[in-house]
């Protein structure tokens, strides 16, 4: 094999071996591309998404409005417990008074 030769088998190689890297390019590109179907698959599943996120953000706005309005009920129903038991503790108190005023009263 002379010079020429080798140089024309080459040459016919390295082309071969370029057409088969080409082909499979080609078909790997062909096999994975995505089709309008699945874009709008894609699109769909993202509005849902979307969606999903405006309601749990909805939702957490709602629990924590409603949380207030249960902790100011708490401290109210607090409050009214501390004043009942405070009316509670002078009426003890003034009862055991007029209990030993009575007593007081009887004994002389």
């Amino acid at each position: 094999m002379n010079r020429t030769e080798f140089v024309i088998a080459t040459a016919v190689i390295l082309f071969v071996a370029f057409m088969l890297g080409w082909f499979a390019n080609w078909l790997v590109h062909r096999l994975t591309r995505v089709s309008q179907a699945d874009l709008g698959e894609l699109d769909r599943m993202a509005q849902m998404v979307h969606e999903a996120e405006e309601s749990r953000d909805q939702a957490i706005a709602y629990l924590q409005e409603r949380e207030g309005e249960m902790m100011h009920q708490l401290h109210s129903a607090e409050a009214e417990l501390r004043a009942a038991m405070d009316g509670l503790h002078h009426a003890r108190a003034e009862a055991e008074e007029l209990r030993d005023y009575i007593e007081q009263s009887n004994a002389t």
